[in-house]
């Protein structure tokens, strides 16, 4: 809400549009969440309908629902886009040079909502995803909104620490990098970086393009083993993209009382996971153990501890449970290491006799055939031969085949309807699937694979999430949800409601959803996030 003339202030604006919200019936509106942050009205329970949110379940792999795309996806009308009626300018310069034009471009929303809603709400009966959207994804504005409010705390001198901890290891790295290539230069510079691989230490695999050679990851994890300067200049690229993402970045995002109050986007993947940005969390490089320590600067407030709960391979979880492949399902009634499992399945093998290799090969495979992967991939993934990699792929579907027909059953649906679907009706299309270009229709069948297994995972998250946040609400407690990172969820709870707040954790999270195999879910407690994962 923005000055618009003499007469209107902002907290006229804002008081009138609580007033509007508060009134009888449903108000229809363009991103719920961003308005209830707005007007301060996080923690009521005003019933509206996000038109945003319809077109974005109806259609997700858009990149904008404003009011010029509603308007002319549902309505067939034109309206000014953001940027036109601001022209580059300030919003109150905007409403002070052109008040009337101002006025019809902040009404556009308002006006787009209304009209589109009962438009968006027949396509929403008409694909089944009604339900999907009144009960999962409106209760989550709500939540998400409040999580957004709470924040997390960001202790400074911690992240200072950190950021030195980086440069001290980056600075080592870049004087064994520099000695081992036998000459300085720039690691962070590809073409710098290709010919000192490929010319002076004349490293294998070399793919030369038209501005040097490739240094990608995929070029340099071939070389891991062909000489130890690859894993430094891995290890470099990943701390230096810390310094500068999460060292240097997240101190711009801590507000004045001490924490951080992210977005998390709930019209952003096409498979409805939620995404954060300002910052972006969901990116941290976990598999280093320096990645990992970032978490030591989220902190609990002062007389509060961090809950952290995450769901244990919840999309193998619901492999075994759609696919209904009994050995699969039998594997997790067991409780049993499911990797060893199938290592020993797989290798036909007593499970005694799984060592660590063979475990790590067997976990590839477990969650690469959850993304449709190819021979190709997971042999680049485990670097053995491509006939291998078949090999070891079709004695997995012979150890569970009710996985290979499930997902042939994903691939032929999606290419005779269109679209690949979760278990709660969500919808994601898979134009690609026809596609005349061979590598278009592959990465189709990967997403019409992978699409149903993800967004289930999400749509669970999205309901324990809401079940959460309901019960601390019901019982008037302070614990509050903090952050929500993949299939993660962490909560902030005084010391005297910790013990309570863990077991609704646990509780919700383990009862979202009914499936055929169980939902397992680890809580943990600490001062900071990273205690809390430990």
């Amino acid at each position: 809400f923005f000055f618009a003339g003499e007469e209107l202030s902002c907290d006229t604006l804002r008081e009138s549009a609580k007033k509007l919200l508060a009134s009888p019936g449903t108000r229809s509106v363009l991103d719920a969440k961003k308005l209830l942050r707005a007007l301060g009205l996080e923690d009521t329970e005003l019933p509206f309908e996000d038109a945003a949110l319809a077109a974005y379940l109806i259609n997700p792999l858009k990149n904008a629902y404003g009011p010029e795309d509603i308007a002319r996806d549902y309505l067939s009308m034109v309206v000014p886009s953001r940027k036109e009626w601001l022209a580059k300018r300030a919003p109150e310069d905007a409403a002070r040079e052109d008040p009337e034009g101002f006025a019809r471009a902040m009404s556009a929303g308002a006006v787009c909502a209304e009209k589109a809603q009962p438009i968006l709400a027949e396509k929403l009966a008409g694909t089944g995803m009604d339900k999907l959207y009144r009960e999962i994804e409106i209760p989550l504005v709500r939540s998400l909104a409040r999580m957004e409010k709470a924040g997390i705390q960001v202790e400074r001198s911690e992240l200072a620490e950190y950021g030195s901890r980086l440069v001290s290891r980056i600075d080592e790295l870049q004087q064994e990098i520099c000695e081992q290539a036998g000459r300085p230069f720039n690691i962070l510079s590809p073409k710098q970086l290709g010919e000192v691989l490929f010319e002076d230490l004349q490293l294998p695999h070399a793919k030369k393009t038209k501005t040097g050679y490739s240094t990608s990851v995929d070029v340099l994890d071939k070389l891991r083993e062909v000489h130890p300067i690859i894993n430094n200049v891995l290890e470099y690229r990943q701390l230096t993209k810390l310094k500068s993402t999460y060292a240097d970045g997240l101190a711009a995002y801590v507000r004045g009382d001490g924490r951080i109050h992210g977005t998390f986007n709930q019209m952003i993947t096409a498979t409805g996971r939620i995404s954060s940005t300002e910052p972006n969390l969901q990116n941290i490089p976990v598999r280093l153990a320096l990645g990992r320590e970032i978490r030591r600067v989220f902190t609990a407030r002062e007389g509060c501890v961090l809950l952290d709960a995450d769901y244990s391979q919840i999309e193998l979880r619901i492999l075994a449970h759609m696919s209904g492949d009994t050995a699969l399902q039998a594997a997790y009634h067991t409780a049993q290491d499911i990797h060893a499992i199938t290592a020993a399945k797989v290798f036909g093998i007593p499970l005694e006799e799984v060592d660590a290799a063979k475990r790590r090969f067997a976990k590839a495979v477990n969650f690469g055939i959850v993304y449709g992967i190819s021979a190709f991939g997971l042999s680049e993934d485990l670097n053995i031969s491509r006939q291998e990699a078949m090999a070891t792929i079709e004695q997995y579907f012979e150890t569970y085949p009710g996985v290979k027909a499930f997902l042939d059953h994903l691939v032929s649906s999606a290419k005779e309807k269109g679209y690949a679907e979760t278990m709660y009706g969500r919808r994601r299309p898979v134009p690609e699937l026809a596609s005349s270009q061979f590598m278009q229709r592959s990465f189709g069948e990967r997403v019409a694979m992978n699409s149903p297994i993800q967004g289930s995972a999400a749509d669970i998250m999205k309901i324990a999430m809401n079940r959460v946040d309901a019960a601390l609400r019901e019982k008037q407690m302070k614990t509050r949800i903090v952050l929500q990172i993949h299939d993660e969820l962490l909560l902030e709870a005084p010391f005297d409601e910790a013990d309570e707040a863990a077991e609704i954790l646990k509780s919700e999270m383990e009862s979202a959803a009914v499936l055929a195999v169980p939902l397992e879910v680890e809580v943990h407690q600490g001062g900071s996030w990273l205690e809390a994962k430990e």
